[in-house]
């Protein structure tokens, strides 16, 4: 009887292993890229540009496959909060992405991940994400917005809907987000091993702190 519930004990510590992070979280609203809902015919607002860098911010993921997950992220990108009047709902923000500089909590997935399996950064260097429309979540509480944006990933353009949490601070512009993708809505469709298959979610972190200029 003891080897009975040890051995029902390790089967559920593999199957808490092997849970999808994505599952729990929010997933991304994701459509084609339309002119129709962007205001990409209207000129941007005049704001302040506060810059977006590995120095105050971060771009984090966590993919899986049926034996466990990973954590990875970018070291290189660059971007601009543009701020208009201290509102979110009235300001922008635009990131640019070097996918080259993908790194990943295993060094030959690293690797792996910046083949045409996934990435493919010879062929595609940079990911971009351009907001086109944000707008407050009164629903989810304080400084809680929805932002629409373009996200050009892998040589696919698709709009995005993700929720976040925007602070506008005296010193600071702050923003945190986590939320899923489908990667093969980016036509990163590569499978993995018959017996080790990998998920289509993939978890999205942004902690962005963005420095007002003095």
């Amino acid at each position: 009887m003891r080897k009975v519930y040890l051995l029902l004990f390790c089967f559920c510590l593999l199957l808490v292993g092997c849970e999808d992070p994505s599952a729990n979280k929010t997933k991304a609203k994701t459509s084609d890229p339309t002119t129709a809902n962007t205001n990409a015919s209207v000129p941007a607002a005049i704001g302040v540009s506060l810059p977006i860098s590995p120095e105050n911010s971060k771009v984090e993921f966590t993919g899986s496959k049926v034996t466990g997950s990973h954590e990875g992220g970018f070291k290189k990108f660059t971007g601009t909060i543009n701020l208009v009047s201290d509102k979110p709902e009235l300001s922008s923000v635009k990131v640019d992405i070097d996918t080259a500089s993908i790194y990943a909590n295993v060094d030959q997935l690293t690797q792996h991940l910046k083949t045409p399996d996934f990435f493919d950064v010879e062929k595609f260097p940079t990911a971009t994400f351009t907001s086109t429309k944000i707008e407050p979540n009164a629903s989810a509480g304080a400084d809680s917005y929805n932002v629409a944006g373009d996200f050009d990933l892998h040589g696919v353009k698709k709009s995005i809907t993700f929720p976040a949490t925007i602070k506008v601070n005296s010193d600071y512009v702050e923003v945190n987000s986590e939320f899923s993708i489908n990667r093969k809505d980016f036509g990163i469709s590569y499978a993995g091993k018959a017996d080790d298959l990998i998920r289509d979610g993939v978890v999205i972190r942004l902690d962005l702190k963005a420095p007002k200029k003095k």
